[in-house]
């Protein structure tokens, strides 16, 4: 009876078929990660790029953050760079790929990031750059917003009354604060640092520390005579990642749809059971709420949220769902469509055996979808700061990581690295702490002895 079945049907929902997910990939990755095995995540992530070309530029990311969080700012700038420029050339969607989602599922399709994931590589690569010379940072600052803005003015994601789905998107505020840092270190440039800093105080309204960095530089004052600046900036908590969810009310509705369709024509539609599958991107939930930092055994202040990836993967997610939606209705109508028009052609009303057999193959076709999972799966759950005026010299810091109970119960003991600070200059820490301890080393610019 397989005969009866046109063989791109069959070999529509072979492509599609498929048990792993990128999902499934990254949890071993994420788990060698996140327990500070970083040469075990580098293997997986390696093995992961040969097996699995689609998913090779989110791999990469996740790649490049492991160079960054074991010290090797200079390799991870150049892995970023490239993953960059890759989304930029993929952003216009190729018509071939479309046509075969259109047949399969959404992971036919090259993958050009996701809008945080843009946004949040031009950050990576500012910061990558920070931990060196820090030549290009203030470019790469200066594009984390240009990209965001960029987004939001040339979506095409539309609701019901044509309004963009991507006007709710909140700006990311570390880019202007990066901004800020370093124009005001050049001890000249105090009003491009003001209006940076008042960006971070409107974006970030809960980002205590903003008051005084305005107070600061309205007096043009960059730090007292003798001393220099450190920032200590930190990766803190498990990132988002996209998990599959099944969308009942989207699969209920094409039920009903394609039960009347069947009632009104002569052919029959392959009923709808396998339910509409679609990425999301829930809340991660972490223990550990910030870190206290302590300068020469003497406590210097904690850590404040200058971003929050997590929350802003998921409110982006939820954003575009009615489009993730609508592009996965469509993908059902013309499945269907394609089994109604083969049917019509063979003229299955004539031959019940085959108009079954071909619903049966309808039916595997659909079941066939997975959502597409793929995505930067070693994010942190928000990037923290904190500054820190000291004088020139050699210092040793202490990063203590903090419970989330809010009663700043330390979790563990402090992790220590010595840093150089000149006079009127910055100094760059950055160090991650996914969980109750350091993953990698801590990175800075500036090395004591």
């Amino acid at each position: 009876m397989l005969r009866s079945i046109p063989k791109f049907v069959l070999s529509a929902a072979l492509i599609g078929s498929g048990c792993a997910t990128h999902t499934d990939r990254l949890e071993e990755i994420r788990s060698a990660y996140h327990s500070g095995n970083l040469d075990e995540a580098k293997a997986k992530i390696d093995k992961a790029i040969d097996g699995h070309s689609r998913e090779a530029d989110v791999l990469k990311l996740d790649r490049a953050t492991v160079l960054l969080t074991e010290g090797q700012p200079k390799e991870a700038e150049a892995l970023f760079r490239e993953v960059r420029d890759r989304f930029e050339a993929l952003e216009g969607k190729d018509l071939a790929e479309g046509a075969l989602a259109m047949l399969t599922d959404d992971q036919q399709l090259a993958y050009a990031g996701e809008d945080y994931e843009k946004v949040l590589i031009r950050l990576m690569l500012s910061l990558s750059n920070l931990m060196q010379d820090g030549s290009d940072a203030g470019a790469y600052a200066l594009q984390v917003n240009q990209k965001q803005q960029q987004i939001i003015e040339t979506s095409k994601a539309k609701d019901g009354n044509g309004k963009n789905l991507k006007e709710s998107y909140k700006y990311v505020p570390a880019g202007a604060y990066l901004h800020a840092v370093l124009r005001e270190e050049t001890h000249t440039n105090y009003d491009d640092a003001q209006r940076a800093f008042e960006q971070v105080a409107q974006w970030q309204p809960d980002f205590a520390p903003v008051k005084q960095d305005l107070e600061r530089v309205k007096t043009g004052h960059h730090s007292q005579a003798g001393n220099g600046v450190v920032y200590v900036f930190t990766f803190v908590g498990r990132g988002p990642r996209k998990v599959e969810k099944m969308e009942i009310v989207t699969t209920a509705a094409l039920l009903i749809a394609d039960r009347i369709i069947s009632a009104l024509g002569k052919q029959s539609l392959p009923p709808t059971i396998a339910p509409i599958k679609v990425p999301v991107v829930p809340r991660p939930i972490n223990s550990i709420e910030r870190l206290a930092i302590y300068a020469d055994g003497k406590p210097a202040g904690h850590t404040s949220t200058i971003t929050d990836i997590g929350l802003m993967a998921s409110e982006q997610s939820a954003a575009t769902l009615p489009d993730t939606l609508a592009r996965a209705v469509v993908r059902r109508v013309v499945k269907k469509g394609v089994i109604y028009g083969v049917k019509e052609a063979i003229h299955t009303d004539q031959n019940q055996i085959s108009s079954l057999a071909l619903n049966a193959a309808g039916v595997l076709w659909e079941a066939t979808e997975s959502a597409d999972t793929r995505c930067w799966g070693l994010l942190p759950d928000k990037i923290q700061v904190l500054r820190i005026e000291l004088p020139a010299g050699e210092h040793q810091l202490a990063l203590q990581p903090l419970h989330v109970n809010g009663s700043g119960t330390p979790m563990a003991p402090a992790e220590l690295v010595k840093v150089s600070v000149e006079n009127g200059r910055n100094t760059y820490v950055l160090a991650n702490f996914p969980e109750n301890r350091l993953t990698g080393k801590i990175v800075t610019n500036r090395p004591g002895k």
